[in-house]
Order: structure tokens, then sequence, then C-alpha cells
């Protein structure tokens, strides 16, 4: 196998931040589950192996040298051993890892004894599976499946394969260790529906709809905030929370994108006021202009456009913000921020000083605006952290449930601090000529954030698009790079390949094969696809293009879910929701 190509920034940062002291558990948790997605086995083992040593207090670096040995096959006992040692000093991830590495042994069928305690270790995660993230699931219904078929229960083992929902992806393919679901009837969903209650009072529906949306009960009716992509889901969601759609008096849009109001006819009554920033009017005409190009996003019949009507009925703001504003509505007081946040200008917040609770909408969005359109901003982020870090609110709840799990509180002071860095380097960089991949290339991991460790995942999935949006923000259409100069379309680069393969296939697929092997998957992809372009009827080709998507789902299914659900739709793979 030859050297990979391209480095992958993300894996080297998160292996830099796992190793800091009091570096915080999520953090070698992704970074585990990325190495484990790709099948970077031998790799995770020799990382986690030197992390145990370094740590020897430290419960969960043993965990995963214990999982990453049995799972790369290096001394398969002793892997074990370490794993059976973790559990007798800790609850929870032991468990967690000892199960899953069970379940992946090789004949399993023949050691009931091993297969018990599979079965033990992931049905104990699933009676706590509160204290643990919704997407680490999929795996152990995943690794259920074969512990109960090694005992014999099929009936079970069946029961667990419905669960994980990868019915319809290729054998082998490990999509186990990521919470989304994705088809092209319903779109994308970050996790399974559920309706969770910050404070009293107040219920946020979570997996009904691409992004989430609430409802809080007044004496005077119901204000809804948001209103997802489809009047159907959000019908579903007010069934759920036991809500009926007439009492919406008042709704509160975050911002004018597709996921956040394209359902908005399932709650607008006769006398419901509608309450929007002043740059609504504007963000909203540009959501009707700028179609989004791939159906995951919202499914059938959602959103605007995508299989529905292309121009839904406009929606009439009744009152525009335009400063910070305090209404009090059936007794309950809300304050509205309207701010230029890091996805839309028009953007939104709406607190609830009485519980704490703040609706942040996407202001922390990882993309800085839809990736496709010419929005976002990174001083917008900065500034909406600010804000946030001076209202201090009990909870913050955000317009996506990764969102609100990930971009927590504790998170804010250490993004803000980190991006501040950033951005100040990557504008220098930047006025000197510096191209977006040499940026990239920096790899930007802030010393500051050593004192911040809950910020490390949020920053990481961050990082590439702030730096991306800054650049695009102040550059030219012409690089210093030569990058622009001379525009080449991907048919063009096609052919150029095709030439230099001397018009065969077979080059194409040999320069596939030994990309994939060395897990340079996305330059894997380009080749398949240009190769593709010019000999359009090649199978083998087209199997290795769909091994290339799928390896990039596997990659992106903790980190990215807007690369997750593009590459989905490309390779027209679906996924079914956790149960």
């Amino acid at each position: 196998m030859g050297e990979q190509i391209m480095t992958d920034h993300g894996v080297e940062a998160l292996k830099i931040a796992a190793a800091w002291p009091g570096a915080d558990r999520a953090t070698l948790v992704t970074l585990a589950t990325v190495l484990a997605g790709t099948g970077a086995d031998a790799d995770g083992y020799a990382y986690f192996r030197d992390l145990a040593a370094a740590q020897p207090e430290q419960v969960l670096p043993a965990v995963l040298a214990g999982f990453f040995q049995v799972r790369a096959g290096d001394d398969v006992a002793a892997g074990l051993a370490r794993l059976d040692a973790a559990a007798g000093r800790d609850l929870g991830p032991p468990q967690y890892y000892r199960g899953l590495a069970i379940a992946g042994l090789v004949g399993l069928a023949d050691d009931p004894a091993r297969a018990a305690q599979a079965v033990q270790d992931l049905e104990f995660v699933l009676a706590v599976k509160d204290q643990f993230p919704g997407q680490m699931l999929r795996a152990v219904q995943h690794a259920l499946v074969a512990a109960y078929s090694a005992l014999g229960r099929d009936g079970d083992a069946a029961a667990a394969a419905s669960r994980a929902g990868l019915s319809g992806t290729p054998a082998g393919t490990r999509l186990e260790f990521g919470g989304f679901s994705v088809s092209g009837a319903e779109g994308f969903r970050f996790g399974s529906p559920r309706i969770v209650q910050p404070a009293p009072g107040i219920q946020v529906a979570q997996g009904y709809d691409f992004g989430d949306f609430a409802f809080v009960t007044t004496q005077d009716g119901i204000v809804a905030i948001d209103a997802g992509t489809a009047p159907h889901r959000v019908e579903a969601a007010l069934a759920a929370a036991g809500l009926s759609a007439g009492d919406v008096r008042h709704v509160i849009v975050t911002h004018a994108h597709f996921d956040h109001v394209g359902g908005i006819g399932a709650i607008l009554r006769p006398g419901t006021r509608v309450i929007a920033q002043a740059g609504f009017p504007a963000e909203l005409d540009q959501q009707h202009v700028n179609q989004v190009p791939y159906r995951n996003f919202t499914g059938a019949g959602a959103g605007f456009g995508n299989g529905g009507p292309p121009h839904p009925a406009m929606i009439r703001a009744d009152v525009l913000v335009a400063e910070t504003t305090t209404f009090t509505i059936g007794g309950t007081e809300f304050v509205l921020y309207p701010v230029t946040g890091g996805e839309t200008t028009d953007a939104l917040m709406a607190y609830l000083p009485a519980s704490g609770v703040l609706f942040a909408g996407d202001v922390l969005m990882p993309y800085l605006g839809a990736p496709f359109f010419a929005e976002g901003s990174p001083d917008g982020l900065l500034a909406a952290l600010k804000l946030i870090l001076e209202l201090a609110p009990e909870t913050m709840v955000q317009g996506h449930t990764v969102l609100s799990d990930l971009f927590t509180l504790d998170a804010a002071a250490g993004l803000l601090d980190a991006f501040t860095e950033v951005r100040t380097d990557a504008l220098i960089a930047i006025r000197r000529g510096a191209s977006v991949t040499e940026l990239l290339a920096k790899n930007y991991l802030p010393e500051m954030l050593r004192d911040h460790p809950a910020a490390v995942s949020p920053f990481l999935a961050i990082r590439e698009h702030f730096v991306q949006r800054l650049h695009h923000q102040h550059t030219g259409y012409w690089q210093a790079d030569g990058q622009g100069m001379e525009p080449i379309g991907p048919a063009d680069r096609a052919a150029a390949l095709d030439l230099l393969a001397g018009h065969e296939i077979e080059p194409f697929v040999q320069a596939v094969r030994a990309l994939l092997a060395q897990r340079d998957y996305a330059l894997g992809l380009e080749i398949a696809t240009a190769g593709l372009a010019c000999h359009p009827g090649a199978a083998e080709l087209a199997d290795l293009r769909q091994q290339a998507l799928y390896r990039l789902l596997e990659r992106h299914q903790l980190q990215d879910p807007f690369r997750f659900l593009i590459y989905a739709e490309l390779a027209g793979a679906e996924l079914g929701a956790v149960a």
C-alpha cells in the first residue's frame, strides 16, 4: 500500500488534542470513532497504547487501546485482558468498547462465554443509554446482531438489525459509528424523533425534521420557535407533544432558511403573528432564488422546491425586530436579539429570562452559511459567541440536535478565543497570498484550547469551514497560486486525464484501487468520476466509485453531516433511524 497523499488534518489535530493533559472525553471518543470508522485499527492501537502508557491513571485510553488491539488482531487475548481490567475500574465506556470488540471477533460462536459477555455489556449500555451520546448507539445495535447470532438468538439478532437501521447498506460497510439517518423520501435526520423539555412549558422537537423546532406554552396560547421543512412533520411533532396547531398564537423564526420555515403552513392560522428579524424578508427572497441542489437536505415535498412547490407562498412577518426587543406573551417574557450570526444576516435569538433558556437558531452553524451560497460570516460567529457569553443562559437550544449537543455553553469561551486567534492569523496569511489549501494545511489548533477542553471537538467541527469562508470573503476570483485564472471544468479535466491514461479504462481502475487502499478516498472519487465521464460503461470503475463514496460516508458519519448527506445522495445510500 502506498503512502497517503492527502493529510487528514482533522485526525492529526485530534491526536494532538487527545494527548493534552485533561483532554475532554469527547475528544478521545471522536478520534476513536473516526479511526474505527475508517478501518485504521492498527493506527488506533499504536496511538492509544502509547497514550495509555503515558496516562496510566486514566481509564479511557486503556479501554481504547484494548478495543483497537482486538480489532487489529494484535494479540487479541492481551487486548481483551486490557478491556477486562478497565471494566473493573469504571462503568460505561469499558462495557461499550468491550462489547463492540468481542462482537467483532471471528468465530465468536465457538466461544459462548465471550458472546454472553458481549450481550451483557451491550444490553447494559442500552439500559443506561441516556448516559451516552445518541450517535454511539447504532454501533451497539449493530454489535448485538453478531453477539445474539453467536448465541443462536436469531429473533433477537433480527430485531437488533432492524433497530440499527443499516439494512440498506452493503455488507461490511462501517457506518455503525454515527447516528444520522437519510433517505430520498424523508431527507436527513440527525437522530431519532423525540420531544425534550429543557424547562417547564418548553418542548423541543428533535429528529422530526432536518431542523429542530420548539413550542413554548404560555397563558395566551403557544409560541412556536421555527417550523422545520414540511408541514406534516410539524404536525407529527405537535401530536407527540400533546399540542394543537390551533393553539399556536405566535411564531418566532430564528432565520429564513428552508429548514426553519418550510413547514410553517402547519401552524399559521388567521391571527397568528409571525415575528422575525428585520433582515428576514430579504433573506427569504434569497432563499426562494437559491435552490439547494440535493434532495437529501429535505426529502420529498419539503423545503423550497426539492419535489414540493417550487415557490411556496411567501411568509409575511407581522413584526420585524431591528434591535433588542422584549415581548411579554401570555405572562412569559421573551427577549429577542437580532444578530449578524455565523450563518445568515437575519439571525434572531430568543431568550426566556424566567427559565434561562436561549433559542440560538443557527448562529453557531459550523458551515457559516449554506456551503453553496454566498452567505455566512466568521465575524458574525464571533459576535454571536460574545453575546451568548454575556447572556450566560442556563440552557442553549439550537436549530439542530447536533449543535445543541456539541456547541455547549462550556465551550463558548474557548471557541471565541480560539477563533479570534485563527481569524487574525489567517487574515495575515491571506493578505500575503496564501491559498485556501495552504491555510487548511496550517492545521490550526490554538494552544489556548488546552485550557478549554470542552471546546476542542466543536472547534475542529468548525475550523475548516471558518477558514474557507474567511478566505472566500477576502480574496478575488483569481488566486495568488493561479487558481481561477484559466477555469477548467470537470469535463475538460476528465478528458485530460483520459489522454494521460491512453484512452484506456485500466489505468483509471488501477489508480482508484491504489488511492482507496491508501485511504485517499476523495482523490479516488475524483479519478473514478473522471474516468466514468470518458468511459460511462465501465462497470468496474462504477463499482470503485461507489466504494469511494461509502469510504467517504464512513469518514464523515460523525463530524460532518452536510458532507455525509451529499455523499449518501451521490451513492444512492439510505440509512434508517436508530431505534
